[in-house]
C-alpha cells in the first residue's frame, strides 16, 4: 500500500515533488502552492526535506530538478496507488458490472442502496445516504444476497494490518518454543487469522484456535488487507519468506509480532 494513501503529509509530498518535476528547472513555490493547495512556507519545507532525502537537487535560486532517486520514489508510489485503484474499481464496485451484496435490511429490485464494505464483504443498505451507492437489480430480504450495478463514488475504506507472527522449525523447538500470551496479544485485534506451515498451526491450536486457511497465507492476508480486514499470519520459519514476499508484491505493508524466537526474523 502506498504511503500516500496513509497520512497527508506523504501525499503533499508526492504532490510536490510531482509538480517540481513538471516545472522543472524554474520552480516556483508560489504556483506550487497555489496547486497543491498549501501554503509557500509549506512548499519551502518540503522542498528542503526532499533536497536533503536526494529526491531532489539544486542548481540555483529557484531552479531544481528531480533526481534518479526521486523519480524512482514517484514511480513506486504511484504503482502502488494505480494498483489500489484497480483494486476498488474492479473488484470492489465493479463499475461496469453487476456485483452481489449482502442486504442489511429488505430490498426491491430498482431501489438505490448505500454500500458499504463490512468484514471484507460488500452490504446493501435501502437509502443514498453514503459516499457509495448503486442500484438494486433483485429483490432481497435483510441477510440475503441481492444484486447490485449502476455503481457511483467510492467506498469509505481504510486499509487493514498485517501482522507476521513467525515460529520457530520444529528442530528448532517449533510450536513449543513460542510465547503463547504473546502470540495470544497478536490475535486479539484480528479479522482474520491464516496459518503457513505445520509448526503454525501447531502454535495456534496451543490456544484452541484453528486458522481460517492453511494455504496461501499471503495472498489471502494481502486480499483482506485490501478489503479493510485486520490480519495476522502465523508463519513457519520456512515459509514467513515467501508470505512476506508476497505481501511486497501486492504493496501491503506489514509488521512483526514477536512470539518468543529471534530466528530468522523477518524485516519489512
Amino acid at each position: 500500500m502506498s504511503r500516500a494513501l496513509e497520512d497527508k503529509r506523504t501525499a503533499t509530498r508526492l504532490r510536490v515533488l510531482v509538480e517540481i518535476a513538471d516545472r522543472q528547472p524554474a520552480v516556483s513555490q508560489g504556483e506550487i502552492a497555489e496547486a497543491v493547495g498549501v501554503t509557500s512556507q509549506a512548499v519551502s519545507e518540503y522542498i528542503r526535506e526532499l533536497v536533503a532525502d536526494g529526491y531532489v537537487e539544486k542548481e540555483g535560486r529557484s531552479r531544481y530538478r528531480t533526481t534518479k532517486e526521486g523519480v524512482d520514489w514517484l514511480f513506486r508510489e504511484i504503482k502502488s496507488i494505480r494498483q489500489f485503484t484497480d483494486h476498488v474499481t474492479e473488484d470492489v464496485l465493479q463499475s461496469v458490472q453487476e456485483d452481489a451484496a449482502l442486504a442489511t435490511d429488505d430490498i426491491q429490485t430498482g431501489e438505490t442502496v448505500t454500500l458499504s464494505l463490512r468484514e471484507g464483504l460488500l452490504h446493501a443498505t435501502p437509502g443514498d445516504d453514503g459516499p457509495a451507492t448503486g442500484t438494486a437489480t433483485t429483490t432481497a430480504e435483510a441477510g440475503q444476497d441481492v444484486s447490485v450495478t449502476g455503481f457511483e463514488g467510492v467506498i469509505d475504506m481504510s486499509p487493514g494490518t498485517v501482522t507476521v507472527c513467525q515460529v520457530p522449525r520444529a528442530r528448532n523447538g517449533g510450536s513449543s518454543a513460542v510465547d503463547v500470551e504473546a502470540l495470544s496479544e497478536a490475535l486479539t485485534t484480528s479479522d482474520l487469522v491464516v496459518a503457513v506451515g505445520v509448526e503454525a498451526v501447531a502454535a495456534l491450536r496451543r490456544l484452541d484456535r484453528e486458522p481460517a486457511v492453511n494455504l496461501a497465507g499471503g495472498a489471502v492476508a494481502a486480499e483482506a488487507a485490501m478489503k479493510g480486514q485486520d490480519a495476522v499470519v502465523v508463519a513457519s520459519v520456512d515459509e514467513a519468506g515467501r508470505v512476506a514476499d508476497t505481501l511486497r508484491d501486492r504493496n501491503v505493508t506489514y509488521e512483526l509480532a514477536p512470539i518468543g524466537t529471534d530466528e530468522n526474523r523477518l524485516h519489512e
